[in-house]
């Protein structure tokens, strides 16, 4: 078994043009003095980084790391996020998903998808400069406007999404692989991969390309009312990052799983600052470590009620609480009696 590596945090939800968190040399700064040991920095974020000077310059890609590594930090992963939702968009969604590209491609769905896909073919060659070995994103969604079947899915459409969704990635997925680094789908209402049967579908897809793999988010399980301890059981082997995230979900007769259009603070299903929702992470740190989970412990905070550099703060000691070192002997060995093929045969009554 492996000890899972942590605390560290994801840096999206905390940039901002005001110290310390306008660059990255200070947010890492800020985050060592938290306690965090490592960082997940999107990839997005000018304030972090320049993925596409990371991708074709080692040098600024060990600069990249130099500064994190100064602070005592190490990178976790990049993140992808919003150029992979780009990768597919449905046309109800194209000016709400606009101000995620840069303004010379916004407007031209097929060139904000050709900018979306260089993105992410960038981030494989910088996960490599940077010796990671995962990379966090969004798989982008062309279905998910049909999600409720009313009206009726027209024959063949679901089977259709998901060729297109696949066709999109795999190149994508074989640069990563030429690169070494795992694909990790945040599986996420409003991606076309927001729960495990529709990842399943995309895997066959692909062919069951060996890089598509999962990053692991119980919060958005418990807003679907999906087992998310389970699904350790069944994807273990796929999942490559971990969110430490939130969540609670409180169901009224008036409101339920789709929230009735209500802002965060008065939904049934809110994100929640580490410890103040209801997911079950003592089990969840249990199962990753009893299925020899690599990587990292990452905080994602989300949280409509409490500030966020307070849930930062509690979140790396929550996380630290919560990793297992594992044992590297059995706990019964002070019983055992030794054994031999001689000595096991007479146990068992076997000439």
């Amino acid at each position: 078994m492996k000890t899972i590596k942590g605390p560290a945090i994801f840096l999206a939800q905390f940039m901002g043009d005001n110290p310390p968190f306008n660059n990255l040399k200070n947010v890492c700064q800020w985050a060592a003095s938290l306690g965090y040991k490592g960082v997940q920095i999107p990839s997005n974020d000018s304030r972090c980084m320049d993925l596409k000077k990371a991708a074709e310059s080692k040098t600024y890609a060990d600069e990249i790391k130099g500064i994190v590594q100064e602070a005592g930090l190490e990178i976790t992963e990049l993140s992808t996020h919003l150029q992979g939702q780009l990768m597919a968009v449905h046309p109800a969604y194209d000016d709400l998903f606009d101000s995620f590209a840069p303004p010379e491609v916004r407007k031209n769905p097929k060139v904000r998808t050709e900018w979306a896909t260089n993105q992410l073919k960038y981030a494989a060659k910088a996960s490599q400069h940077l010796g990671l070995k995962a990379h966090a994103t969004f798989s982008g969604a062309l279905l998910w406007p049909t999600m409720y079947p009313w009206p009726q899915r027209p024959a063949g459409l679901v089977e259709m999404g998901f060729k297109e969704l696949a066709k999109r990635w795999l190149p994508i997925l074989n640069v990563f692989d030429e690169c070494g680094v795992d694909v990790c789908y945040e599986i996420h209402p409003g991606e076309d991969l927001h729960d495990g049967v529709t990842y399943e579908r995309f895997l066959e897809a692909t062919g069951h390309h060996s890089r598509a793999c999962l990053l692991y988010d119980p919060s958005h399980f418990v807003l679907q009312w999906l087992n998310y301890l389970e699904y350790i059981d069944i994807y273990h082997e796929k999942i490559k990052v971990f969110h430490v995230k939130d969540a609670e979900f409180n169901p009224t007769g008036r409101s339920g799983v789709y929230g009735g259009y209500q802002s965060w603070i008065d939904r049934p299903g809110r994100f929640r600052s580490l410890g103040d929702g209801q997911v079950d992470f003592k089990s969840i740190f249990s199962k990753l470590s009893q299925y020899d989970f690599e990587g990292w412990a990452v905080l994602e905070w989300e949280d409509c009620l409490k500030n966020g550099e307070d849930g930062a703060k509690e979140g790396a000691e929550f996380i630290k609480k919560h990793i297992i070192r594992v044992t590297d002997k059995a706990f019964d060995d002070f019983a055992g009696t030794g054994s031999d093929e001689a000595f096991n045969k007479k146990i068992l009554g076997i000439k």
